[in-house]
């Protein structure tokens, strides 16, 4: 059975754009446009806002959230992710709390129990202290994480295979994957991807070309990515059946899907079984890639010259220039007048930045709550949801700003 970010068995999708060397043996182990409503939590830490909706091995979205609303972690958050189903909260002190769906094990506790608004901490073997997590999307119903020694981490779903462990068992607390020296790691849907010792790997369904390595076989163990042998990359990416890296000197690649130009290089139709280059006038300095099904998935990105650029589907305006067609080309889009945006999110077919002032903007599709301006319509036109923020991470129909 495929699982797919957004789609999964029984998954309605709601409107349009919508439904997310180097190895080793393996070891086991403030103001808002609405106020944002209260939750239970911890009773003292760092407050994170969070709207939108999760789904997964659900019957349908979960827990929708047209606002946003807070949640409370036991202790300084250092980053947060997003799952299609999940949201994760690091603490400085490297311990690791999710919150959300847990059916598939995505939580990491060793349960299978939902826990959509108090945190619970995730949990690694004694010793183990996580440095990182994807900014934004993993696995479907799948969690990932590095820890200070360099390797990786994974619990949850692994329908794919996309743990690189050899097999498709679901784990309900981490397990080390056979990769180290890890220093970037990201996935969606049935697939991963893993930056171990210089070299990029990816593992799981190759449902169009998404792994990379010039074929269209599965592979539930590491394959190498084609082409990017020697060229040293700072960020994965990766959204359904679409992957991408930005390398160290502002060049981006991309490659899997393409039915509405996600690949950005000019074509329409044609997947890539292996990374493509998208020409941009600049280097790259921010990367956001986004989409849920076969009918949505876009990139933006932030260059060196502070331009914005975004490609790929439109359906609901992501792609924030006004318009509801695709592109299969780069295409300019704008903040506000006056407005500087310092980092960028894309969900499935929603858009969000955050501005050098801390204010966060949306814009796209909200059938789920995902513009959390209280209203569930789409949206061309930017528009402001809270303050007070400096990060922002999105998988699918749910959001989360630190």
């Amino acid at each position: 059975m495929i699982f797919v970010a957004g789609c999964s068995a029984g998954a309605r999708p709601a409107g349009p754009g919508h439904r997310s060397s180097g190895l080793t043996d393996v070891q086991s182990a403030a103001a808002v446009a609405t106020p944002p409503a209260t939750r239970p939590g911890p009773a003292a830490g760092t407050t994170l806002r969070h709207w939108g909706s999760f789904f997964g091995n659900t019957d349908g979205n979960v827990d929708t959230l047209t606002s946003p609303v807070t949640v409370t972690l036991p202790g300084t958050v250092a980053q947060i992710g997003t799952s299609n189903s999940t949201e994760y909260a690091l603490l400085t002190d490297g311990r690791l709390y999710a919150w959300g769906l847990g059916t598939q094990g995505e939580l990491g506790d060793g349960s299978l129990q939902n826990s959509l608004g108090a945190p619970v901490q995730v949990r690694f073997p004694a010793g183990v202290k996580i440095a990182s997590i994807p900014a934004d999307a993993m696995p479907f119903d799948t969690g990932l994480a590095i820890d200070t020694t360099g390797h990786a981490w994974g619990w949850g779903n692994n329908g794919g295979g996309q743990l690189c462990l050899g097999n498709t068992r679901m784990y309900t607390t981490p397990v080390r994957l056979p990769l180290s020296g890890v220093t970037a790691v990201a996935g969606a849907s049935t697939h991963g991807l893993y930056d171990a010792a210089g070299t990029v790997y990816a593992c799981g369904q190759n449902i169009d070309g998404d792994l990379g390595d010039g074929s269209w076989r599965n592979s539930t163990r590491p394959v190498q990515v084609a082409t990017l042998a020697g060229r040293p990359v700072v960020r994965l990416v990766a959204a359904f059946a679409n992957s991408g890296a930005l390398l160290g000197n502002g060049k981006y690649f991309d490659w899997g899907y393409n039915g509405a130009g996600q690949l950005g290089d000019g074509t329409v139709g044609r997947a890539s079984d292996v990374p493509v280059h998208v020409h941009l006038p600049h280097a790259v300095v921010r990367v956001a890639q986004g989409g849920s099904i076969w009918d949505n998935g876009q990139t933006l990105v932030k260059l060196s010259d502070g331009s914005l650029w975004s490609w790929g589907s439109n359906a609901g305006g992501q792609l924030g220039n006004g318009s509801l067609v695709a592109s299969p080309v780069p295409v300019r889009f704008h903040a506000p007048p006056g407005v500087k945006y310092k980092s960028l999110a894309t969900g499935s077919a929603t858009s969000y930045a955050v501005s050098a002032t801390g204010k966060v903007y949306a814009w796209g599709v909200s059938y789920e709550g995902q513009l959390g301006d209280g209203h569930l319509r789409a949206a061309l036109v930017p528009g402001v949801i809270a303050s007070g923020a400096t990060f922002v991470s999105s998988t699918a129909n749910n959001v989360l700003i630190k």
